[in-house]
């Protein structure tokens, strides 16, 4: 019986098939969205290139933490990269990130903002100044509060190379 469940299979997927060329731009677009992940603004997905002639800082730039020298208002707030994240009574949300207007604290280092590259009412492309652990260290990093203020995507960039997306659910 399995050796004709084969066949069968491929004769069903030929069925299917109306053998033209899909054009490229088509096969792009889909009539369904890909529920399982969500979608990234134009600006997220589009290389973010730091510019290497502007070395991390070495103190935090001055007027950090007054007007517009902030993390916009949008992006602040807990955030998990997992439900639990957000429930944990134990102390052990180690996807936890808390934003205020100038810090973003993990759940075993801290960082301060230092300096603004880029910032627009729900985005910011900044460095920092972190430490955790008894190490301290800079890094380059990218905020994106999306989906209405409900996803916050992050990208690092630093020593080592480039950190995937990360998507962080805000906590209730």
């Amino acid at each position: 019986m399995m050796r004709w469940a084969w066949p069968i299979t491929l004769l069903l997927l030929a069925a299917c098939s109306k053998g033209e060329p899909v054009p490229d731009d088509a096969a792009k677009s889909s009539a369904t969205p890909d529920l399982a992940e969500p979608a990234l603004s134009q600006e997220v997905t589009a290389d973010y290139h730091p510019d290497p002639a502007l070395p991390p800082p070495t103190t935090r730039e001055t007027g950090i933490g007054a007007r517009d020298k902030v993390i916009p208002a949008a992006i602040r707030g807990r955030w998990g990269l997992a439900a639990a994240d957000c429930t944990s009574t134990k102390g052990d949300a180690k996807g936890l990130l808390t934003i205020d207007a100038t810090s973003l604290r993990f759940y075993e280092s801290h960082g301060e903002l230092a300096r603004i590259r880029e910032r627009g009412a729900s985005r910011i492309v900044a460095d920092y100044k972190f430490s955790g652990e008894g190490m301290e260290w800079d890094r380059l990093m990218l905020l994106d509060a999306q989906g209405g203020g409900q996803t916050l995507v992050r990208r690092d960039y630093g020593d080592e190379t480039d950190t995937p997306l990360l998507r962080y659910t805000r906590c209730s």
